[in-house]
């Protein structure tokens, strides 16, 4: 199946039970409420009977997990080997294994074996049925004053989502002096001091009364985390339409803008949308100078955008948010408002084989004692609080579980990436979303980048612009001593290919492209 083959607008009512039905994916996503809080029922003899065999299938599969967890569970290091936890009908007596990858291959064979069985489950938890895209009144009711500052229109004639708004005098001293983002960021504090010097040259009059030009951004690189967008982002600067930007990641749909920076530190306080928007003042003041006729070029053809990789994934907001009822699904997500503001916006995806991207993220965050075998614990550990949420609940709900994201010692569910798309795919049209590969990308750079700009429709390089495109190093790369560290033991690897494989096929038949298999990785 293509990705234009998925359309969006259905109103299809999702089956509240555990046994998902499947829908052909030309139909839309419909909406399921949310509740991010999962709970691990105490099972007992009397109430099995009650329960579907599929429930208990996973239940029993936890429990063997568990304990496969334990067998392997690393104790004291030393440069001998290891010690592991002897079942708990065998007499307390360590096990000593010669070496440390021998350690986490120790009961990888029976952990596949279960992995298979769990992925049977989760093969038949993928063909659910869509979510119900919730009705625009009900997105503009959540966040009635975000909707009053951006107009349902845009200027004709600049390729941008501009427009005027009046300015207000109480701002006429230093229209940034308020702006979270400068207060927090030294770079756009930077950025904000230039602004600030020439911002009232830039202002329109009309009818007595001055305007500024707010725009927002017209294509949003929306993840995945360790999968190039920060290389493709700074690249994209390099382009002389698309060269005015300030910030790469805002996170200003996902966090930010409910008041959440780092959701581990708790309520902080809000960004209103009037910060997020003097993100890309320097953009608009271009712009007015094509409008105005005060530039050589023609500046109406700017663009700007972000890059903020949780935009397509991280939902994690609405779970601190009041809500009623039992919800178990997000009933709102970040595409939803991104749509109902800008129906035209350009969604960039990037994605990279699921196994590898973990191990990045791994590598990414700082930690004491890493290694590949506390990689491997972790993933084993991931995969069965995953099985214990899927045992109770959808695996949509499972995906964006925010109690269960933060449980888990490793991002599994960020790999889980058609989970994501096709909720993507109910709102935005196939035609608006671009999607490759890191692997294409690096391998064929030159004609992965052309598609990019292409789909930006964006004007050809010039012979030093190119050149210079092509020799930028490249950003965000791994740091020396995670490099060292080697690749992740072939056992971790087997386990997290098995896992993702389910996801990896749903996702190849959406995007009708074999390589989203990631077979040949």
């Amino acid at each position: 199946m293509s990705l234009s083959d998925c359309k969006h607008g259905s109103n299809t009512q999702m089956d509240h039970t555990h046994n998902l039905h499947s829908l052909p994916l030309t139909k839309n996503y419909g909406k399921r409420p949310i509740r991010t809080l999962f709970g691990f029922r105490r099972l007992s003899l009397t109430n099995l009977r009650s329960i579907s065999k599929v429930k208990v299938v996973s239940f029993l599969m936890g429990l063997t997990l568990m304990f496969l967890i334990m067998a392997s569970h690393i104790l004291p290091w030393d440069r001998k080997g290891l010690l592991l936890t002897p079942p708990p009908d065998q007499p307390v007596r360590p096990v000593v294994v010669p070496t440390s990858t021998a350690a986490a291959e120790v009961s990888s064979e029976n952990i596949l074996i279960y992995m298979k069985r769990l992925v049977k489950i989760i093969s038949s938890k993928l063909e659910y049925t869509p979510r119900k895209v919730p009705d625009e009144k009900d997105v503009i009711g959540t966040n009635v004053h975000l909707f009053s500052v951006i107009p349902r229109h845009f200027l004709p004639g600049i390729k941008s989502p501009c427009w005027y708004e009046e300015f207000s005098d109480e701002l006429s001293t230093d229209p940034y002096r308020r702006n979270h983002y400068a207060l927090r960021t030294k770079r756009f504090k930077t950025v904000c001091d230039r602004l600030r010097t020439n911002f009232h040259q830039h202002l329109h009059h009309r009818g007595g009364k001055l305007f500024r030009l707010r725009c927002l951004p017209f294509f949003y690189i929306v993840g995945q985390p360790k999968c190039g967008t920060t290389d493709l982002f700074y690249r994209l600067l390099l382009h002389p339409e698309v060269k005015f930007n300030t910030i790469k990641e805002p996170h200003w749909w996902t966090r930010k803008r409910f008041g959440y920076i780092h959701f581990k530190d708790g309520f902080q306080e809000t960004f209103p949308v009037e910060d997020y928007l003097d993100l890309f003042d320097l953009a608009a003041h271009n712009i007015q100078e094509g409008i105005s006729g005060n530039s050589s070029g023609d500046h109406r053809a700017l663009i700007t955008g972000e890059a903020s990789a949780s935009t397509m994934w991280d939902n994690e907001a609405w779970s601190y948010l009041p809500r009623d009822g039992e919800e178990t699904e997000p009933q709102f997500l970040a595409e939803d408002f991104i749509h109902t503001v800008q129906p035209g916006a350009k969604i960039i995806i990037l994605l990279r084989d699921p196994v590898e991207r973990l191990y990045s993220d791994y590598l990414y965050f700082k930690m004491a004692n890493k290694s590949t075998e506390d990689f491997h614990q972790k993933v084993v550990e991931s995969v069965q609080l995953f099985q214990s949420c899927l045992a109770e609940r959808s695996l949509r709900s499972c995906a964006y579980n925010t109690s269960l994201s933060n449980a888990m010692p490793v991002r599994l569910n960020l790999g889980m990436y058609v989970v994501f798309l096709m909720d993507w795919l109910t709102v935005f049209h196939s035609k608006q979303i671009l999607v490759f590969r890191l692997e294409d990308y690096a391998a064929n750079f030159k004609v992965t980048i052309k598609k990019v700009f292409d789909f930006l429709g964006l004007s050809p390089l010039s012979e030093q612009v190119e050149a210079a495109l092509y020799k930028q190093p490249k950003s965000n790369t791994r740091r020396m001593a995670d490099r060292n560290l080697g690749h992740m033991l072939p056992a971790t690897s087997d386990l997290l290919r098995e896992f993702h494989q389910p996801f990896n096929h749903k996702l190849a038949s959406v995007l009708d492209n074999k390589a989203f298999h990631w077979s040949n990785t």
